[in-house]
């Protein structure tokens, strides 16, 4: 017969999590303050770009240089980016002190937020649908946050897991470049979102190994390269965002970009980081229950958010 105590230190040694470093617990409410940050820099961004598509008059093919420019002079837009800007630093704050896996899927609180505050800005109410779909989020949310404060642990990222994050990111870039040559005059905003939501997966990842190994003193040609690729990364991904902005509404490109991103990112921390290496079996289904649950709350936002279904047709928006 075992005895208790050893049962018990043995349960106790494997919630490694905020057992082994408190601070961890530190970083939700980082995370927290950056998904409302993003929500309504999204709102005001989106209000930018479709002023500037407005006043341009070319409203297809994405947004053009011309187009680009004309955002720098839009107080709305450039208040968005101001916020989009504070959101990346709490997510940044955030991702020092816990591990990816628990930090990127609350970015998901900015699909709730950004719903509510598109719901006003198009006057429309939430619907019993959409109030469903958003407990579904949250609920999701909730339940793959706790399991990761209690399992989700940080190593050293080696070379060779670097190389191999560096060298996926360049194939899926070239994939969408490809796509975007083909499909541009015809796309719609679930490709733009897609590619969005994938790129910034892995900017939050490339982010996070840049913070550990500064953090590390272990600042070298690698980590220089990673600071690059990230920049780059940042650049394609912001173009896709505003893009998408400029053919769906925002809440709609946050559902995506919320699902998504956390999707790719905890797929990273996963597969390739370790960062639950860990976890017993029944966390890691407890994960994938968690995001099949987050995920059909977003589907069922896409199909039934207050600006689409509200008497059967979107209402014009109030644009400033």
């Amino acid at each position: 017969m075992i005895p208790l105590d050893v049962s018990l230190s043995d349960g106790i040694d494997q919630l490694v999590g905020v057992f082994r470093d408190p601070r961890i617990l530190l970083g939700i409410p980082l995370a927290l303050l950056g998904a409302v940050f993003m929500s309504f820099g999204a709102q005001y961004q989106h209000r930018g770009v479709q002023k500037v598509e407005r006043l341009s008059g070319k409203t297809t093919g994405g947004l053009s240089r011309a187009q680009l420019a004309s955002l720098l002079t839009r107080p709305s837009w450039v208040a968005g980016t101001l916020m989009l800007g504070l959101a990346i630093v709490c997510q940044l704050a955030a991702l020092s002190v816990a591990p990816l896996i628990l930090v990127q899927p609350l970015g998901a609180i900015a699909l709730v937020i950004t719903t509510v505050l598109n719901a006003r800005v198009s006057r429309h109410k939430p619907t019993r649908q959409s109030l469903i779909a958003i407990g579904a989020c949250v609920g999701g949310i909730f339940i793959f946050v706790t399991i990761a404060a209690f399992f989700a642990t940080e190593h050293t990222v080696t070379s060779r897991e670097l190389l191999i994050i560096l060298g996926i990111l360049a194939m899926v870039v070239i994939v969408f470049a490809v796509f975007w040559i083909l499909v541009r005059r015809r796309a719609q905003a679930l490709f733009y979102i897609m590619a969005a939501g994938v790129i910034y997966g892995f900017v939050a990842t490339l982010a996070k190994v840049i913070i550990s190994r500064i953090q590390a003193g272990n600042f070298e040609w690698l980590t220089f390269l990673c600071v690059v690729a990230l920049i780059a990364a940042v650049a394609v991904g912001a173009y896709f965002v505003q893009t998408a902005y400029s053919v769906g509404p925002p809440d709609l490109v946050i559902a995506g970009l919320t699902v998504i991103d956390p999707i790719v990112a905890v797929l990273i921390g996963l597969l390739v980081l370790g960062e639950a290496s860990t976890a017993p079996a029944w966390a890691l289904i407890g994960f994938a229950i968690a995001g099949a649950i987050a995920t059909w709350g977003v589907i069922q936002l896409t199909r039934h958010h207050p600006q689409i279904t509200a008497d059967g047709k979107a209402v014009e928006p109030r644009v400033h």
